[in-house]
């Protein structure tokens, strides 16, 4: 998979995720500046421009960095919550502009738990309008992020299904386990999950999804409860393959800046597992996740590091 740079545009946002890890602020980019940025990011290799927030599509010159895009001939996504995309005037504006790739937020498949999650009582109605909108344009591909979080972690399988069977054109999915450090989720203890709260329900839906031919990346998740999908693990893929991300946040201690790291804690199991070296370990370690819940694997990494290269994504 190509090197994309991430862009961060606006802190504004018209939810309040219980778990958002960028919370609304008073910052924003202006246009010269983004476009700066996404110069530094083509200087750096990047083959293409993920656009994040606080919420994208609230930047009002949104469509003309789409644009910019577009006459540098580089790809961009774009990483929303998707209410205003229920209004399809603005989502043709988008696509018009050249944007073709679109990430969606959605947490749950049960309105009331999406909404209590988002902090917006329209926020199911309105990601549905905007799947419906998306459903109907031909030069698009869309692709479901799900936060993985103590109120939908009993539900992920019944989550892809309900989306499928709902909305059979998208074609990826991200399954990003909570971020127990983010600034709301400090806030909001009771979202973060514990690992074996999600297990059975990981498995399952993505053996569906492999049943169903889409693809899919799981991140923030050891190893050792990715039985037999170890290759989608985002970090694993990175860690095998020398990959770097660049990044760009609206934050005086971040600003601009390459990850190259893909390293979290390990335990003292850990250190007999065959996929020690693979495996990124457990984010938060002892904070918040506990490292109790690991254990070591024995199983040869070759097969998945094969997995991995051959896959070419």
């Amino acid at each position: 998979m190509a090197n994309y740079g991430y862009l961060q545009i606006t802190r504004q946002c018209n939810q309040k995720c219980r778990f958002c890890s960028n919370p609304p602020a008073d910052q924003e980019l202006t246009l010269s500046k983004a476009k700066a940025i996404i110069d530094k990011h083509i200087s750096q290799g990047c083959a293409g421009i993920i656009f994040t927030g606080g919420e994208p599509t609230l930047f009002k010159k949104i469509a003309e960095l789409i644009l910019y895009c577009s006459g540098k001939k580089i790809d961009c996504k774009i990483i929303t919550n998707a209410q205003k995309l229920a209004d399809k005037k603005f989502l043709d504006k988008l696509v018009k502009a050249g944007l073709r790739q679109f990430h969606i937020s959605f947490y749950s498949y049960k309105s009331k738990t999406q909404n209590f999650l988002s902090g917006n009582n329209d926020s199911f109605k309105n990601l549905k309008l905007a799947l419906n909108n998306l459903s109907k344009r031909k030069d698009v591909s869309v692709a479901i992020n799900t936060v993985i979080n103590k109120y939908n972690a009993g539900h992920l399988y019944k989550n892809a299904e309900w989306l499928l069977e709902n909305f059979p054109f998208i074609n990826h999915f991200v399954w990003n386990n909570l971020d127990p450090a983010s600034d709301q989720a400090i806030k909001y203890q009771d979202t973060t999950p514990r690992l074996n709260d999600f297990e059975l329900e990981l498995k399952k839906a993505t053996d569906f999804l492999i049943k169903n031919n889409k693809s899919f990346r799981v991140e923030r998740v050891p190893l050792c409860y990715m039985p037999g999908f170890e290759h989608f693990s985002t970090e694993t893929r990175k860690i095998v393959k020398s990959e770097s991300r660049n990044i760009y946040f609206l934050d005086d201690k971040k600003k601009y800046f390459v990850e190259e790291k893909w390293g979290y804690g390990k335990a003292e199991c850990c250190q007999v597992c065959k996929l020690h070296d693979i495996c990124a370990g457990l984010y938060e370690m002892d904070n918040h996740y506990d490292s109790k819940e690991l254990y070591p694997v024995f199983i040869e990494p070759q097969s998945i590091i094969d997995k991995i290269i051959n896959s070419g994504g």
